[in-house]
């Protein structure tokens, strides 16, 4: 009897003290979302990487094979804010990189702020700030889960990769300054930038970046993905006579041409490490901090070049590289334990319009402007009044509708007149009328992206839905994106560190998944606009 109480005193004693411990959790988590990368960049590029960059984060980490977009249009803004918020537009309101207010046809920015003022930069640069994102991000949640005591920073070329990850609760975003060289913020966050920032940007690197120029990495008969040098498909540098390596010689940089040469994400990367040095993150015992991290220059850089270019190649050899470096100073100063990270992807790209046809494949680039202004001169000329549209955006046409009411014209019969002109439109397989979804024609998982990208204080009322191959684009070269199409919206989704398992999943994973993955593993409350499910093989 003596040895079952005393088994029965160590039991309860033991589980007494399990509750009262903590549970163990990573010191930092660091996002990192490479702006328009597409899956297959993984593997396309494979041959070479090194072992320690994109491949460490394939054979040691955890791969997500089939993690997909789950709205539309598939944009910059709101692929940050869907992998942070772990919600779609239609909830947390960030409808594109622009809209058109509906109830006023004000044109907004997605993280413009009429009242704040800019630290350190020009106004239109930093009056900015997350107040237009509707909903909490996993980042928000971890501030509230801790009592504040988590810290929380983003960093980013792009003012909306560095602020909608963030959240509403950071202690900082920092974004790059065309005017200055330098990474700027604004008083959302504070009366000045923190000290180690200051120091940072008075080390000047953008000059010491841009001097170097671009050249290529390797020799360039071993880019074998890549097209020819010297093409029609891809735009120019200003000054340059043809758009070839090397780029930027003779000392003729801005400061804006940092955004399209590999070093913006080496530039990236080191302001993502003065972070860490300067705010002491994943340095205490008390929480966890994150880092949000998102790399812009690809995405520039693949505006100007295309998927098929051996600048587009390069960026990604280099990337590499940059990565590689960037882990092995993670593992000297937090131990692979100490942190967890994942890599994703805001959205992919399409192949250049003129490169496919021109190898007998169906595609297309339509300029949006030129289909706002034939779309425009058809309503006059059919009702015989004028401004029924407030404009064409993210591929998505605004109708007037106060002003329709006003003159007493009916809605559908505008909508009805409007879908058959743009059907008769070369490459537009669907045009979906977004308030009245039920019995569309439409396969149903358009629909459902349709669906989940339409806000309606934020969205058109008409979405077009191209055939593929075919994007609204602003140049023949180069390339763009937005649409339901796996080159789109296919993207990459690594899990690497503290307890991630070392395996893959082909399950299909939706990008609202990965807040929520998040929550998990951290213990916390998911955002509140969540509408993701947990990827239950990454738990412990």
């Amino acid at each position: 009897m003596k040895r079952i109480a005393f088994s029965l005193f160590l039991f309860w004693y033991g589980m007494a003290a399990h509750a009262q411990r903590a549970p163990q959790k990573p010191r930092l988590v660091i996002g990192v979302v490479v702006d328009q990368m597409r899956w297959d960049y993984l593997y396309r590029f494979q041959a070479h990487y090194g072992q320690d960059g994109f491949v460490r984060l394939l054979t040691d980490g955890f791969r997500c094979e089939q993690a997909f977009i789950n709205y539309l249009p598939s944009f910059t803004a709101p692929g940050h804010s869907c992998i942070y918020t772990g919600s779609v537009p239609s909830i947390h309101g960030i409808a594109g990189n622009d809209w058109i207010d509906v109830a006023t046809g004000r044109h907004w920015y997605c993280t413009e702020d009429t009242t704040v003022y800019p630290l350190q930069g020009s106004r239109a640069a930093g009056s900015m700030s997350p107040r237009n994102l509707l909903s909490s991000t996993i980042t928000d949640e971890l501030k509230l889960a801790t009592n504040f005591r988590s810290k929380v920073f983003g960093i980013s070329l792009k003012d909306r990769g560095a602020i909608l990850p963030a959240g509403h609760l950071a202690d900082g975003a920092f974004w790059y300054d065309d005017s200055t060289g330098s990474f700027i913020s604004s008083s959302y966050y504070g009366a000045a930038l923190p000290t180690w920032l200051v120091n940072f940007n008075q080390k000047h690197l953008s000059d010491s970046f841009l001097r170097q120029g671009w050249t290529l990495l390797r020799p360039a008969a071993e880019y074998r993905q890549s097209v020819a040098d010297d093409n029609v498909y891809e735009g120019r540098f200003s000054g340059e006579r043809s758009p070839v390596f090397p780029h930027l010689a003779g000392g003729s940089a801005r400061f804006s041409d940092l955004r399209r040469i590999p070093a913006g994400n080496a530039y990236t990367l080191a302001a993502a490490r003065a972070c860490i040095e300067g705010a002491a993150l994943g340095q205490r015992a008390q929480a966890t901090d994150f880092l949000c991290v998102s790399l812009s220059a690809t995405d520039y850089i693949g505006h100007q070049f295309g998927p098929n270019s051996m600048e587009v190649e390069d960026t990604y050899l280099r990337l590499d590289r940059q990565l590689a470096n960037f882990l092995r100073y993670l593992d000297r100063k937090l131990g692979k334990d100490g942190y967890l990270l994942f890599l994703t992807a805001d959205h992919g790209a399409a192949h250049n319009a003129a490169w496919l046809q021109d190898k007998q494949m169906p595609a297309g680039n339509v300029p949006e402007s030129s289909l706002a202004r034939a779309l425009r001169d058809y309503t006059e000329q059919t009702f015989k009044q004028q401004h029924l549209l407030q404009g064409i955006e993210n591929y998505q046409v605004y109708l007037d509708e106060s002003r329709l009411k006003q003159l007493h014209i009916e809605r559908n019969r505008v909508v009805d007149s409007l879908r058959n002109w743009l059907y008769r439109q070369e490459g537009i397989a669907y045009v979906l009328d977004m308030k009245n979804l039920e019995d569309a024609a439409v396969p149903r998982p358009i629909v459902t992206l349709a669906v989940n990208g339409y806000n309606r204080k934020r969205s058109g009322d008409l979405l077009m839905v191209y055939e593929p191959g075919w994007y609204q684009g602003y140049s023949r070269t180069g390339t763009t994106h937005g649409t339901w199409n796996p080159y789109d919206t296919h993207i990459p989704l690594l899990w690497y560190g503290w307890h991630v398992p070392s395996g893959s999943t082909y399950r299909k994973i939706k990008m609202e998944d990965i807040s929520a993955t998040l929550a998990a593993l951290l213990q916390i409350q998911m955002p509140n606009g969540c509408i993701g499910s947990v990827i239950t093989e990454l738990l412990p």
